[in-house]
């Protein structure tokens, strides 16, 4: 280990990473302003970047992260997206559930800075993963590229899209759509899996040709479930007027997934695109 090891600004923004994930978990801790399922996420996303984030900067110091037998540029370029997709939802989600109606005191002022420190963590985050993600002819891991990080976010997507689903009894084009985001994340989740543990050159095709092939398949079947989703649904759930006070409402779950059906198909599209791109562009090139 060499002291300008130390002086690496990658390293010096996990640090950053760590000290603000770690204020932010402790101050909500202290006042234990935690009690529901979102302050629950809330502290499992502190948590978890928090303890990722130290194992990452021990195997970099120490030398063994050379030693893991995974892709270590694309897990670390695909936590970090993760880290920021989580981090955003978090810094939105806890200060609107948690700080709404107003507040004072000591709890108040512990949330609000907790709050704080969550946003500059996800700041932390981002500039992480623009500070890594691939140039245009640099030679990188798959999950440092632009279609590499939208695979995390397509994943991460498709995850906030079943944390909304409710167990109700669906009509059969809604099983349609919860059919399809099931494989597409199945998939996506997959090639993550493979591409961190380096198995993709024993595939017995082309790797690109699969990419390219998916997110095709993946935007045709998108497109007709954001035709399906909002027509069974709101036929079913025409207004929010059906929805009792206190309770869950099954009209608010709906607009959320969709809505987030047509950012994972937007995010599909353009992953398209730039896979074309890598593939047929830059490979002649």
């Amino acid at each position: 280990m060499e002291l300008r090891s130390f002086f690496n600004p990658l390293l010096i923004l996990r640090f950053l990473q760590i000290f603000f994930s770690c204020t932010a978990f402790s101050l909500v801790a202290s006042v234990q302003a935690y009690g529901t399922q979102y302050g629950a996420w809330s502290m499992v996303t502190w948590i978890l970047c928090f303890i990722v984030t130290i194992l990452i900067v021990v195997l970099e110091l120490t030398g063994f992260a050379s030693r893991v037998p995974i892709s270590w540029e694309d897990f670390t370029s695909a936590f970090a997206m993760l880290a920021s997709l989580m981090l955003l939802t978090t810094s939105i989600m806890y200060p609107s559930v948690f700080l709404k109606g107003g507040c004072g005191g000591h709890i108040c002022a512990c949330m609000g800075a907790a709050t704080a420190m969550s946003i500059l963590c996800f700041f932390a985050y981002a500039i992480e993963v623009g500070f890594t993600r691939a140039k245009p002819g640099e030679i990188s891991g798959f999950l440092s590229t632009i279609p590499g990080l939208l695979k995390v976010f397509e994943a991460y997507v498709a995850c906030i899209i079943f944390s909304l689903l409710l167990p109700v009894s669906f009509s059969p084009g809604l099983q349609w759509c919860v059919a399809v985001y099931s494989i597409c994340f199945i998939i996506t989740t997959l090639i993550i899996i493979l591409t961190i543990g380096r198995l993709l050159p024993r595939l017995p095709i082309s790797f690109e040709k699969i990419l390219i092939g998916y997110n095709i398949l993946a935007v045709v079947m998108y497109v007709t479930v954001a035709v399906i989703w909002p027509y069974y649904f709101f036929r079913a759930y025409p207004d929010r007027g059906q929805c009792p006070p206190g309770y869950i409402c099954y009209w608010d779950n709906g607009v959320g997934i969709t809505i987030l059906t047509y950012i994972n198909l937007v995010a599909y599209i353009v992953d398209t695109v730039y896979s074309f791109k890598m593939v047929f562009f830059t490979v002649s090139a």
